[in-house]
């Protein structure tokens, strides 16, 4: 097996015999030269072969030459294929000053002529045939910087003695609202219900002594929106610590946390990003702003939008609102918004005797909230209450409530969904094109 060199690579390697494998990105078959440029995962390359045509006059052509020159002649679009030759040096070459003469050209496997895609296709044409979507330059960077975020996210943890988790995904009752469950058909007449959050099990750590924890995986929404940041099903970045004193400790490691992730992101991917974007990654200063919700629908008011909703809340507009606001006066893509009534919170958020507020917040980057974060109740008595207040049975709950009834610290924590950060800090419209398969409402496949 002859070594294979990654496109990337081949600048800073000397001229000679290299080998290299990828796929067919545009074939220029003139009569005298042919030009082949190669994608691989890393980038592109330049093939070129004199050609070898059938002479005219009848006379006798290197039938290796010539077989050649047909099986280039002959490549489709997308096929996959190594091939072995010379690399040369040449700073007239566009694409990376670099060219490789072909020697030889094995083909892994052929395409279908026709592609059943084009650059102007539209969105759910480009699902429908999501890996020849995914082929472009542009859709690979996407994943490799969804790499570094989690990766960097992962350092940040780690490095301060985080334990990360994986929770079940199959669940005997709901973590968030029984109107977004998805059931499933479990042993002996059973029905289980596919995990909309981790929520309960990272609580769980906490009474398990854990101290802090964090988890990166897949949640499930029976949610039948059909908007640009919702999905079925997506992956969410989970974080919860004991000892806090109140959700301002959680929102204070969260802004760490992506300050953390936003400089890694910039600085492996930021002049790709501003290349294939157009977008200037840019690192958060940290504290972020905070802004009472109270606050930020009298800031939105002011800018002369009303709120429609009834239950206290900002909508999407108010987000969008609130954000700008945040920008022109902060010049920040980032903030909290805190405080939030018991009523449009969930049973299990801590309140403040005082105010009788929820110790919660959301967080939202560029108009778009992304988390929601508080402090939890761990007193069992308190938080039988808060669940009777909400019309649950706490009976419902006996396994959740179970985790406090034997000792439990003060602690906090968040979720955040992956793709919004990534659609946002890309500069995105939808989550469907920095989601890797999406699913919606419509979409189970590919």
């Amino acid at each position: 097996m002859s070594e294979r060199v990654l496109v990337q690579q081949l600048q800073s390697r000397a001229d000679g015999p290299v080998s290299v494998s990828g796929w067919v990105e545009t074939v220029r078959d003139q009569k005298k030269v042919q030009f082949v440029i190669l994608r691989d995962e890393t980038g592109a390359v330049q093939l070129v072969n004199p050609a070898t045509r059938p002479a005219e006059d009848g006379s006798e052509q290197d039938a290796a030459a010539l077989a050649l020159t047909s099986l280039i002649s002959e490549l489709s679009t997308g096929t996959f294929l190594t091939v072995t030759g010379e690399l040369k040096h040449d700073e007239r070459v566009k694409l990376g000053g670099v060219e490789i003469k072909i020697g030889a050209l094995d083909v892994a496997a052929a395409a279908l002529p026709e592609t059943p895609i084009a650059s102007d296709s539209g969105l759910d044409k480009r699902m429908d045939w999501r890996f020849l979507d995914l082929r472009q330059r542009r859709n690979n960077l996407i994943f490799r910087v969804q790499t570094t975020l989690e990766h960097a996210m992962r350092t940040y943890w780690i490095e301060r003695d985080y334990i990360e988790i994986h929770s079940p995904k199959l669940m005997a009752s709901a973590s968030e609202s029984a109107a977004e469950l998805f059931e499933v058909p479990y042993f002996e007449d059973k029905t289980a219900y596919l995990a909309q959050s981790p929520q309960f099990f990272k609580q769980m750590a906490q009474s398990a002594g854990f101290g802090k924890i964090f988890e990166i995986g897949d949640v499930f929404r029976a949610d039948p929106s059909f908007t640009s940041r919702h999905a079925t099903e997506f992956t969410s970045i989970d974080a919860e610590i004991s000892w806090i004193d109140s959700h301002e400790d959680v929102a204070a490691m969260q802004e760490e946390l992506l300050q953390f992730a936003f400089q890694a992101v910039k600085d492996k991917h930021g002049a790709e990003i501003a290349e294939l974007f157009g977008v200037e990654v840019q690192v958060p200063a940290t504290p972020f702003p905070r802004i009472p919700l109270a606050e930020a629908r009298d800031i939105v008011a002011a800018r002369g939008y009303e709120i429609p909703r009834t239950d206290g809340d900002l909508d999407p507009e108010g987000e969008r609102q609130i954000s700008a606001h945040v920008a022109e006066t902060f010049g920040h893509q980032f903030v909290f918004i805190t405080d939030y009534h018991p009523e449009i919170r969930a049973f299990y958020h801590m309140r403040d005797e005082e105010t009788g507020l929820t110790k919660s917040y959301d967080l939202l980057f560029n108009g778009v909230e992304i988390t929601t974060g508080a402090q939890r109740e761990h007193r069992v008595d308190v938080l039988i209450e808060q669940a009777k207040e909400k019309g649950l049975d706490p009976e419902h709950l006996d396994f959740y409530l179970d985790f406090f009834r034997y000792g439990a610290p003060p602690h906090g924590g968040f979720g955040m969904g992956l793709a919004r950060v990534l659609m946002l800090l890309l500069g995105e419209s939808s989550i469907r094109e920095v989601t890797y398969l999406f699913r919606g409402p419509t979409r189970l496949a590919p």
